[in-house]
């Protein structure tokens, strides 16, 4: 059965950290780019981050550069995003996504053939 399970969400307080993971089943991330996504209420969905998971390159959303990392253990076929200075404003349920490699723009959601289910992000004191 193919799909990716997101997990390490929850409640932090503002200027803390979390690190949210999204582990594959069914396939084999190593071609793959993995995006992460996030929605706040009322809020379109957003590209926080994108990972390719056969060279490494990754690339951010303005909102959260040098506050966010993307990574990826491909031995353990998952993708870790960690996110550090947290802010009220990154309160949103977060997805990770997988397109196929070599797509332009990568890790656009047009191009996702699997997601998550969420993960809950939540800032606050």
């Amino acid at each position: 059965q193919v799909q990716l399970v997101e997990s390490g969400g929850g409640l932090v307080q503002p200027g803390g950290s979390l690190r949210l993971s999204c582990a594959a089943s069914g396939f084999t991330l190593d071609y793959y780019a993995i995006g992460w996504f996030r929605q706040a209420p009322g809020k379109e969905r957003e590209g926080v981050s994108c990972i390719i998971s056969s060279d490494g390159s990754t690339y951010y959303a303005d909102s959260v550069k040098g506050r966010f990392t993307a990574s990826t253990d491909n031995a353990k076929n998952t993708v870790y995003l960690q996110m550090n200075s947290l802010k009220p404003e990154d309160t949103a349920v977060y997805y990770c996504a997988a397109a196929p490699a070599g797509m332009d723009p990568p890790c656009a959601a047009r191009y996702s053939a699997y997601w998550g289910q969420g993960t809950q992000v939540t800032v606050s004191s």
